[in-house]
């Protein structure tokens, strides 16, 4: 809710011809063009690929995580969180793969010519309509590189946010406080935005794509030929200003329903 209007101002700016927009300026313009509420469009799609998505990687990682420190509250070495978090973030990006589809289509939907807009009116709509219209084939349409960004995500999201967590405790803070865990997670947030942001820009122009064959590589191959090599970093601020304070409000989430004993063994 908080976060839906940057997340749709980096969608339409990876996919834009023109690369003249800064966000303020994409944001300005969808609300001058299309009012207020289109800074919504595709809220209900957001909030199912959070469903999927986010609860599979972070409830895997975490089930992965206490399986092996037995049980105990301890962060498992870097070398042992590593493979756990990229294998939580492929699980993830794979069952959230449909509804990232969707969630992109419409955000992006008004910036079409009406000619090419698909005008899902919700989520499960525009599950049901691809379904239909391009068979259950494209609910897997640019897996890659989204199990791919699942991957890099959760890896540098979540590992970070340990790794930095346990050296802000080296240095006395407090691993329960507040102020700790909002440090841990701005720092995690601008890892994660930096890292995903080359394949999470090619990921985008896949399945916002009209030709439904094109491979990921061509689009890559083309949008380094007529963009140069710094497309992949297309919409990284709003991206960063967007998983910031997601990140900052999930992991808050998180640490607190830890510690007041919700789906913990004991």
């Amino acid at each position: 809710m908080c976060t839906h209007p940057l997340d749709l101002a980096k969608v339409r700016m990876q996919t834009a011809l023109d690369r003249g927009r800064t966000m303020v300026q994409t944001l300005g313009h969808v609300y001058q063009s299309e009012g207020f509420f289109a800074l919504y469009k595709g809220l209900s799609a957001s909030m199912l690929r959070q469903a999927t998505y986010s609860t599979t990687r972070f409830g895997t990682y975490e089930k992965m995580k206490d399986w092996a420190s037995g049980g105990h509250d301890v962060t498992p070495p870097f070398y042992v969180i590593l493979p756990m978090a990229m294998t939580a973030g492929w699980i993830g990006g794979a069952v959230g793969n449909p509804s990232d589809i969707i969630n992109i289509r419409m955000q992006n939907d008004m910036s079409l010519d009406p000619a090419h807009r698909r005008n899902y009116r919700n989520a499960f709509e525009g599950l049901w309509r691809m379904t239909r219209e391009e068979g259950f084939r494209a609910w897997f349409r640019g897996i890659g590189p989204n199990t791919t960004r699942g991957v890099l995500m959760t890896a540098s999201q979540m590992v970070s946010y340990d790794e930095f967590k346990k050296l802000l405790v080296s240095f006395g803070s407090d691993p329960k406080s507040m102020t700790t865990h909002f440090g841990c997670s701005m720092l995690a947030g601008l890892v994660a935005t930096t890292v995903c942001s080359p394949v999470d820009v090619v990921k985008t122009r896949v399945m916002n794509a009209k030709d439904k064959h094109q491979p990921a590589l061509v689009i890559l191959r083309e949008a380094v030929k007529d963009e140069g090599i710094l497309f992949a970093f297309r919409g990284w601020l709003p991206s960063f200003i967007r998983l910031g304070p997601q990140t900052i409000i999930t992991f808050i989430v998180l640490e607190r329903l830890k510690a007041s004993g919700i789906g913990m063994r004991h």
